[in-house]
């Protein structure tokens, strides 16, 4: 129960599409989503095996929770070996498609192979079928949706498809659901078109069913209404407030984290979004909506200013309302790149989802490219004539739909900061770990952060722990640890779960919405060692492909430039102290290598 128990298996290759009995065994030791997905990957893909080859296989995989009443299951997660890092990726999206797709009776889609043409698979309740998408190759994802629910005749589809930066292999490219809903980080976007895959479509008219209905929804009601009493100020403001913290405090990655306070915060921040402007008498941000199931809403919609000069270019029929600037996108997009045009930062989100590409990636590898040319490693020359000057908003317009059709220096930028600064000779200006750009958090005054970055099995990522209570009252690497050690565990289990963590649901949640939804045991001390047993599995996964404790660590800036100003100021991330400690709570050798003794309880070995 929760789980429909089936997978559907599609062979690009062979053009087949197969459904099967879901694992239970797996499901009761994995939960669902990324826990069960990373199973099927270690059992079934070769994580020696080239993130862009057919023998990567690429998952979108539900949870038992997804598609139900509980507050914010609707999430859905693609499972691959990651085109940015060649390490275990999972990355995490919202919107509608994740319900859908559970609705239409399936818990996992597995693509395996490669089409020797471009397709998209539709699924309609338990038939699928691949369909040709010759005519759809070359087309962008707000052209993608709209062709394809013409073509069957039916609005309400929900689909998830890449864009042109999909299609061409842009490291960092992701797959976009719902327009603006994105599964973004990791490069899961390039796996699936290097697999000629343009979209998946959904159609779905089941439902999900508890294992008891009556004890479910009980449990539900007041977990929602926890939920939405504890969630005001997101849905007040979404996470944009998040930047006057950040900035505040001295943890705001600025100008590729050369600095890390923003003076040009008040042009770019919460309150810039939500003032008139002069021009039109209109605000940047119009609303905000909520995913499937959600209580909570955070997700931002703006409406471009019509007299900017970025959508000025693209002509009238180029869409002015689409999905704003949140946190993420909005540090990426302005203080890294030293910007503070809230228009040209929300064109720039625009873009991002429209040609499929993870914002945080972009504006990191956008502000590495800056930092190149502002000592002269870069030119005009190669950039085709661009100032590639921090706080240059046509540069960033220019450059971000350069990338997103792959021209010009575009593709220079489509190789992700660590590529890009290797062959200019200056690995140091990429702020990376794993080869993956970081978030919008800098890790000398947050070390708790630091150690979370430098750990994470798919790269730096502000969600795979959550040690920013802790970090925001304490400026020492002494206990964080601990912090993080605990938060990816329990993160774990929410993402697998098919929840949102943004409710921050405690074993003590995820035991009482799972208990009457699921058959098995879902006690708080079986979901804490589901989580470490999820954690440690990736981590194996990475150990075949290759990585080390080498990889375990920071950009060097961090790790050797102390901060300029604010909370940590003249403190560099004493990573060095934080990671044996980590790894001895782990049960890790001083390499990061899983003791036997680990695995043995864990399951694993």
């Amino acid at each position: 129960m929760s789980w429909q128990g089936r997978v559907l298996r599609v062979n690009l290759t062979a053009g087949t599409c197969i459904g099967e009995d879901l694992n239970q065994e797996w499901a009761r030791d994995y939960l669902g989503q990324r826990g069960l997905a990373t199973k099927y990957m270690v059992e079934e893909s070769d994580p020696t095996a080239d993130p862009l080859s057919p023998g990567n296989n690429l998952i979108f995989a539900t949870g038992p929770l997804t598609g139900t009443p509980a507050a914010t299951g609707g999430r859905y997660s693609v499972i691959t070996k990651g085109a940015l890092t060649g390490a275990i990726a999972c990355s995490n999206s919202g919107g509608f498609f994740g319900a859908e797709l559970k609705n239409s009776g399936w818990d996992m889609v597995i693509f395996e192979g490669c089409s020797a043409k471009p397709v998209y698979l539709f699924i309609d309740d338990d038939e699928a079928q691949l369909h040709d998408a010759s005519d759809l190759w070359g087309s962008s994802v707000w052209e993608v949706e709209p062709a394809i629910k013409t073509i069957h005749q039916d609005p309400s589809i929900h689909i998830a498809s890449i864009g042109i930066a999909g299609e061409q292999g842009v490291r960092y490219a992701c797959v976009v659901n719902d327009r603006d809903r994105a599964a973004g980080r990791s490069g899961v976007g390039a796996v699936m078109g290097s697999k000629k895959l343009k979209a998946i479509a959904v159609r779905g008219s089941g439902g999900v069913t508890a294992k008891d209905p009556k004890a479910f929804m009980e449990v539900v009601l007041k977990s929602n209404k926890r939920v939405t009493e504890n969630s005001m100020g997101l849905t007040r403001g979404g996470t944009m407030p998040m930047m006057d913290v950040t900035n505040a405090f001295g943890t705001l990655p600025t100008r590729n984290n050369q600095d890390i306070q923003f003076e040009g915060i008040d042009s770019i921040n919460v309150n810039a979004q939500q003032a008139i402007r002069a021009s039109d008498g209109k605000p940047n941000l119009k609303t905000n909506k909520a995913c499937f199931a959600c209580t909570i809403g955070c997700a931002r919609v703006s409406e471009m200013d019509t007299n900017h000069f970025s959508v000025a270019d693209r002509g009238d029929d180029y869409p002015r309302i689409s999905g704003g600037l949140e946190y993420e996108s909005g540090y990426a997009l302005g203080p890294m790149v030293g910007v503070d045009d809230i228009e040209a930062a929300t064109y720039a989100n625009f873009v991002c989802n429209e040609q499929s590409m993870d914002p945080i990636s972009f504006g990191a590898t956008l502000s590495a490219a800056m930092e190149l040319f502002e000592i002269g490693a870069l030119t005009e020359k190669d950039t085709g004539g661009i100032k590639l000057n921090f706080g240059s908003a046509e540069a960033l317009v220019k450059m971000v739909e350069l990338t997103g059709r792959q021209e010009g220096f575009g593709i220079e930028l489509g190789m992700g900061s660590k590529l890009l600064c290797e062959k200019y000779g200056h690995p140091e200006f990429s702020m990376t770990v794993k080869g993956q750009e970081i978030p919008g958090y800098d890790g000398r005054a947050m070390q708790g952060m630091a150690l979370a970055y430098a750990t994470s099995n798919r790269g730096a990522c502000h969600l795979r722990a959550s040690p920013y209570e802790d970090d925001f009252e304490r400026v020492t690497p002494e206990g964080k640890a601990q912090v993080v050690f605990d938060t990816q565990n329990s993160g774990g289990v929410t993402d697998s779960s098919g929840l949102c963590a943004f409710p921050d649901y405690s074993y003590e949640d995820m035991s009482a919405l799972l208990t009457p939804a699921c058959e098995g045991d879902w006690s708080v001390n079986n979901l804490k060692v589901v989580g470490e047993r999820i954690w440690n599995l990736e981590k194996l996964f990475n150990l075949a492909a290759g990585l080390t404790v080498a990889d375990d660590t920071l950009p060097e800036r961090m790790l050797k430039e102390p901060a300029k100003s604010g909370a940590g100021k003249g403190k560099i991330a004493e990573l060095d102290k934080m990671l044996p400690e980590y790894y001895s709570l782990r049960g890790w050798d001083k390499d990061g290598v899983p003791a036997t003794e680990t695995l043995t309880r864990l399951g694993l070995n």
